[in-house]
């Protein structure tokens, strides 16, 4: 199913976005990468034979030269994974994050999916075929205690997704969203190959694993932790006990004080 597909994947230096480039690899996919400049997006490109663009998909020009440098590089783009993102926390509450972090939060979690298949998609619907996937998180599915910038994106990222299969899925075009709980990624403190990791944490090649197998699958909605399935049927049918629930989470996190950042954050929850 992947073998011989051209890729185009932004992220791609660490955490999920470099465990799905190493299994999309060893499927035999054709990879272009993305992610900041530095060392690591050469390594890993040079080491999975890939290439390699550094881009800040914040930026709309940046993004359209990333498209037309996969294109020329690769002939065509037949999968779009948007994978890239980040997360700065916001600890006081949804009014104490400055407007320049919601507005990157905006850029990069949603307008930055929205202008690569902006670009990618004229290809796919005269082809009848291609992927869009978008990795989001659960926090588009629920919320993140201590960043709602992240969530509120997220949410959006979940709905962006949902209007591309509603469009274009009878055009030939396959749209899947990816909501994991935590995983074990630099974002969280991290380090590569670090296993101490308490339970339900999942690394990222579990979660490429689980990707690959949900695009094999067809799914729209990738739940690499089963359980967020459950956790968002709870919300759906009472919000109101919901919102008490994580309230009382919230409370248990924050009773010595506030966490310096979500990796502490998560490790208290």
């Amino acid at each position: 199913m992947f073998a011989g597909r051209r890729v185009l994947l932004t992220g791609a230096a660490q955490g999920i976005g470099l465990a799905l480039a190493r299994a999309l690899a060893a499927e035999g996919a054709r990879l272009f990468l993305t992610d900041r400049a530095g060392p690591d997006l050469d390594r890993v490109a040079r080491d999975l034979g890939g290439e390699a663009f550094a881009a800040d998909l914040r930026d709309p020009g940046q993004i359209a030269a990333l498209v037309a440098g996969a294109q020329a590089a690769m002939g065509r783009v037949d999968m779009l994974i948007s994978n890239a993102g980040f997360s700065r926390g916001a600890m006081e509450g949804p009014c104490s994050a400055p407007d320049d972090q919601w507005q990157d939060s905006w850029d990069l979690h949603v307008m930055a999916h929205l202008r690569a298949a902006r670009l990618v998609l004229p290809g796919m619907r005269e082809r009848g075929e291609g992927w869009l996937v978008n990795v989001a998180s659960a926090a588009g599915l629920l919320s993140q205690i201590g960043d709602a910038p992240y969530s509120a994106s997220k949410h959006a990222a979940v709905s962006l997704a949902q209007s591309l299969a509603i469009e274009h899925g009878d055009e030939g075009i396959r749209v899947a969203v990816v909501c994991p709980l935590y995983v074990a990624t630099p974002l969280l403190g991290y380090g590569i190959g670090e296993e101490d990791r308490p339970e339900g944490v999942l690394t990222p090649e579990t979660v490429a694993d689980r990707v690959l197998q949900g695009l094999r699958d067809q799914r729209f909605l990738i739940l690499p932790h089963p359980e967020a399935a459950e956790f968002a049927r709870r919300r759906a049918a009472d919000m109101d006990r919901w919102i008490d629930g994580m309230r009382r989470l919230r409370r248990g996190a924050f009773a010595d004080g506030a966490p310096r950042d979500l990796s502490e954050l998560h490790r208290r929850i």
